[in-house]
Formats: C-alpha cells, sequence, structure tokens
C-alpha cells in the first residue's frame, strides 16, 4: 500500500531524439546490400571536396526519436533482408548518444547494421558507437597529417586511433579514400597508404572514390565558394593506375 505522498503515477523514459538531416530507403553505396541510410545532422570537418556541406550545421535538419526511425526503416524491412542499415552524414559520431541508440534499437530490430564515419571523434566519445555498429565504413582522408589538415581543416590522429581499435576488436571495415586532383591522388602517396593498410587484417575491402562535383551546386545554394571550383576531375585513366596498385600490394582484400 503506497502511503500518503507517494506518486502512482508513471514515469515513462525521455525518448532519445537526434538531428536528421535526410533519409534513403534504397542505398546501394554505402555497405553490402541494399542499405536503409540514415544522414544525421552535422560534421567537426570542413573537407575542401564534400559533396554534402549541408549536413555541416549540427542546428540544422529535423528532429527526430529513435522510435521514429526504428518504425520508418521498419516499413522497408522486405528491401532490406539482404542488406541492413547504415549512419551517414555529415558525421555520425558528433550525435554519438543518438547514433548508439539507434544502432542498438536497429540490431534489436534484426538489421544489420554499418557505420560511415571519418574517425573524426576521439575514441573515448565513439568507443560505444563502434562497438554497437556491425561494421565500419571508414574514411581515411589522408594518411599524411599535414595534408589531412590542409584538406579538412582537421589531424587524422582520431581516424587512426579509429582504424586501431577496429584492429584490436575485430570489427570488420570497409575503407574509403577519396582520390582528389593536385592533393591526395598522387602515387607516391597512395603507395604509402597501401602499404600502410597492408597490415590490418580487419580492412575487408578498399574503395577509391575519385573525386566528383555533384556538390557543387550545394555550395553555390548555401553561399559558400567551392574551394575546389576549378579543380579537373580525375582521369579514368590515371584511376585505373591506382586501384591496380592497391590490388597489388592488398591481396586479399576486394579494391574497387
Amino acid at each position: 500500500m503506497l502511503s500518503a505522498g507517494h506518486s502512482t503515477k508513471r514515469c515513462d523514459p525521455v525518448p532519445v531524439t537526434g538531428k536528421i538531416h535526410s533519409f534513403e530507403s534504397f542505398g546501394t553505396l554505402d555497405g553490402p546490400g541494399i542499405r536503409f541510410v540514415v544522414f544525421l545532422q552535422g560534421c567537426p570537418l570542413r573537407c575542401k571536396f564534400c559533396h554534402n556541406p549541408d549536413t555541416w550545421d549540427p542546428a540544422g535538419g529535423m528532429e527526430k526519436s529513435v522510435e521514429e526511425v526504428v518504425a520508418m526503416i521498419s516499413s522497408c524491412r522486405s528491401f532490406l533482408r539482404n542488406g541492413g542499415v547504415t549512419l551517414s552524414g555529415g558525421e555520425p559520431l558528433l550525435q554519438a548518444a543518438f547514433s548508439r541508440a539507434l544502432l542498438e534499437a536497429c540490431s534489436a530490430a534484426g538489421f544489420h547494421t554499418a557505420l560511415d564515419t571519418a574517425g573524426s571523434l576521439p575514441l573515448e566519445v565513439s568507443r560505444p558507437v563502434i562497438e554497437k555498429a556491425d561494421m565500419l565504413l571508414l574514411d581515411i582522408k589522408s594518411l599524411d597529417n599535414e595534408l589531412c589538415k590542409a584538406l579538412t581543416g582537421a589531424e587524422n590522429k582520431h581516424t587512426l586511433s579509429t582504424l586501431d581499435f577496429c584492429e584490436r576488436s575485430g570489427k570488420k571495415v570497409w575503407l574509403r579514400h577519396v582520390l582528389v586532383p593536385e592533393w591526395t591522388l598522387d602515387r607516391t602517396h597512395l603507395s604509402r597508404l597501401a602499404e600502410f593498410l597492408a597490415s590490418y587484417t580487419c580492412i575487408e575491402r578498399v574503395e577509391l572514390l575519385p573525386y566528383h562535383k555533384m556538390g557543387s551546386l550545394k555550395w553555390a545554394a548555401l553561399g559558400l565558394q567551392d574551394p575546389l571550383e576549378t579543380l579537373p576531375l580525375p582521369p579514368p585513366a590515371e584511376t585505373a593506375e591506382i586501384r591496380a596498385l592497391f590490388k597489388e600490394k592488398l591481396p586479399g582484400k576486394t579494391v574497387v
């Protein structure tokens, strides 16, 4: 029997919410199979080649609860049987609590999960999120720290720490690297990167992504000057040569 002064009112948990930029319900480029991709709002990097600068501002986007997002994903379950859910951005680690809760809920609902990240945050922030994902799509902007700072505004130490953590914990990684003419599309740089990656058993796949200009209109719409506006696209022949180089130096790993 409750004594006077005790309330019988139930205290329901406060829903975990996050800022979402957009959704893609039939993604084929962000992990194995067909993926439901959740693009989170906010990013600490300012990559000169970014094709989604509209995701940078953490105050933007639409607020959604974990339950709302999982309900949207579940409505597409029949398409995702051989795929799953990918959290992308922006930088999903910037919303660590929400990303962790969403990954946990997606796993509980039976979905394979992937985290698409540049490993931009310290491990003490990112580890609890990474541990909840089935795999990572990890973007190394540049192995050269000074080049990384010039290209993105940040050092590469958190990215490399993230990769080391995945190696220690056995977390599967698909490694991504953007080939930017006059920046990262350099044979010496790329040869060094391939040699660096060779010892990592957690890396199953390396995706060499040619720089493109599909984000140029977004820079203009935001009133921003695209810093690579006059940069040429990577020559297909040179891109093919780099892929051949990685395949030679990374036997046993898929290179695309």
